[in-house]
């Protein structure tokens, strides 16, 4: 037995049921109150009441400068990067993660850990005066309020630099998420853009994952391997390691052939951050991506740092718990870091995290200190990031819920653990299409899978998942179980039968809220 059943209706602390699939936040307990009463607001379009907000507030957000983390997929872990190396180096951050799985008392932090309650509750009471003067027409989303007062910690605090994850509002690519198009109100020194989703658009995904698209480089390979989603570390010394090229050194037509309104929905979720003044340290992209961001660089007169050209992964092997790697960074090469992250994935977003703090502390120019770069990738936090929970049966927790993620998933599965049968727990939040092609990616290593309840607004019913599910498993592999803590256990129970000497597996995926109930369930 997982134990899940015993730990269910409450996470640790909490003092109160937790709803299936969410995490009880313990947090401050008037801030926690307005934010619940908020939870279930639509936010309007754009960011003018935020926005107003702030000016009320003296533009507490130009007070520091920001690095905002823009993109499809990666953009979590490439923060937990940034604000592990900002720690090593003594620079005093504040980091503000967009997902809340975790539950949103753990999306603030504060000098590299957790932010303090009574810090968050502060913050809060000087805001809340103001409130009735921004929400005449109604509540601010609860997004809002926590971006309003996470800024109005961090002024007071002081810190020396923020970390906030953006995206833009009512995106057309799923997953692009961030608390909105930031660009405008932040001072923003450095953006970091993760790769985009190109293929999210009118024609879909592309089951076999991003590698169909191709690559906006397309250099020779020098030391590196292909890795879950991206084609391999090719590289090329054309554009230097000055810390920015032009935005035209990729082998990418900026005008192309591609249509034009196509490419500009494909960059709207992340292209404010491309601007004039910030340097754009820039993950590989496919090439719908890479044509779209680069133009948009061209126009905005943007430096940009190229990930397979300005810096990128050297090398990689799997190591006890994570991986060893050899990163080119903007300012010099990085040796034999350990990163307790597994996957080439997450290998590539440690690349995008060092370029931009080599950024941030001095524009690329120079090498970092490699002692604190080891000792800081080292202490990444990998939550969530197949994360093991359990042994006996071993029971991996992963946030991938899109179908790029699930293949880089499914790869560094294949990479880093050795199962002889695997059964998944998935729900999954989207709609039939996006859930079809995860399961398709997932069909072949899986004995088994469980399906149950996204228990959110944005989740695929259960039953609408089993119809899609038994077209790629067939109705004798699939599992149909609502609650999270018996699927927990139904999963356990189906892989110990598959492999009675040992070996079995559970991997839990699909939907970040579901993964946060089954860590709160399963870790405490």
């Amino acid at each position: 037995m997982t134990g899940a059943t015993v730990n269910a209706g409450s996470t640790p602390d909490s003092g109160s049921p937790a709803s299936p699939g969410q995490v009880a936040w313990s947090g401050p307990s008037r801030f926690a109150a307005a934010y619940a009463r908020r939870a279930g607001v639509t936010a309007q379009p754009g960011l003018e009441r935020l926005r107003r907000l702030l000016d009320l507030l003296g533009q507490p957000q130009r007070s520091f400068p920001s690095i905002v983390v823009a993109g499809s997929v990666g953009k979590s872990s490439t923060l937990a990067v940034i604000t592990a190396l900002l720690e090593g180096f003594g620079v005093r951050a504040g980091s503000l993660r967009a997902p809340d799985w975790l539950g949103p008392a753990e999306q603030v932090g504060l000098g590299g850990a957790r932010i303090p309650a009574d810090v968050l509750e502060r913050a809060f009471d000087d805001i809340e005066p103001y409130l009735p003067l921004v929400e005449d027409d109604g509540h601010l989303g609860a997004r809002e309020l926590l971006l309003a007062v996470a800024i109005a910690a961090f002024a007071d605090a002081p810190v020396d630099l923020a970390v906030i994850e953006s995206g833009g509002p009512g995106s057309e690519l799923p997953g692009a998420g961030g608390f909105g198009d930031l660009a405008d109100l932040l001072d923003v020194p450095v953006a970091a853009v993760t790769p985009v989703a190109p293929a999210w658009s009118d024609a879909g995904w592309s089951d076999a994952g991003w590698s169909d698209a191709g690559w906006a480089d397309s250099g020779g390979s020098d030391g590196g391997e292909s890795g879950a989603g991206r084609s391999g570390d090719d590289w090329s010394e054309d554009g230097g390691s000055d810390g920015g090229g032009s935005a035209g050194g990729w082998s990418v037509d900026l005008a192309g052939e591609a249509d034009e309104p196509r490419l500009d929905r494909v960059a709207a979720p992340v292209g404010t951050v491309i601007r004039f003044g910030t340097l754009v340290v820039l993950a590989q992209q496919a090439l719908p991506a890479a044509r779209a961001l680069l133009r948009r660089a061209a126009l905005a007169g943007s430096t940009v740092a190229r990930e397979g050209m300005e810096f990128g992964v050297l090398g990689r092997r799997v190591a006890v718990g994570g991986q060893m790697i050899t990163l080119k960074g903007l300012g010099g090469t990085y040796e034999e870091l350990f990163l307790p992250l597994h996957g080439a994935h997450q290998a590539h977003d440690a690349a995008v995290g060092l370029a931009a703090v080599e950024a941030f502390l001095g524009g690329g120019q120079n090498q970092l200190d490699l002692d604190i770069v080891r000792a800081a990738l080292a202490q990444v936090d990998g939550r969530g990031r197949l994360e093991v929970v359990r042994r006996s049966p071993t029971i991996v927790l992963d946030v991938a819920d899109s179908p790029p993620a699930v293949t880089a998933v499914v790869e560094a599965l294949h990479e880093a653990f050795g199962f002889d049968s695997l059964v998944a727990v998935v729900a999954v939040e989207g709609d039939e299409a996006t859930a079809a092609r995860m399961l398709a990616v997932l069909e072949p290593v899986l004995a088994a899978v469980v399906l149950t309840d996204g228990a959110t607004a944005g989740a695929l019913p259960v039953d609408d998942l089993a119809a899609v599910a038994g077209g790629v498993f067939g109705a004798d592999r699939i599992e149909v179980t609502p609650r999270l803590d018996d699927a927990l256990d139904d999963a356990v129970r189906l892989a110990e039968a598959e492999s009675e000497l040992g070996g079995a597996g559970v991997l839990v995926l699909g939907s970040a809220p579901v993964v946060g109930r089954a860590r709160a369930l399963l870790r405490f």
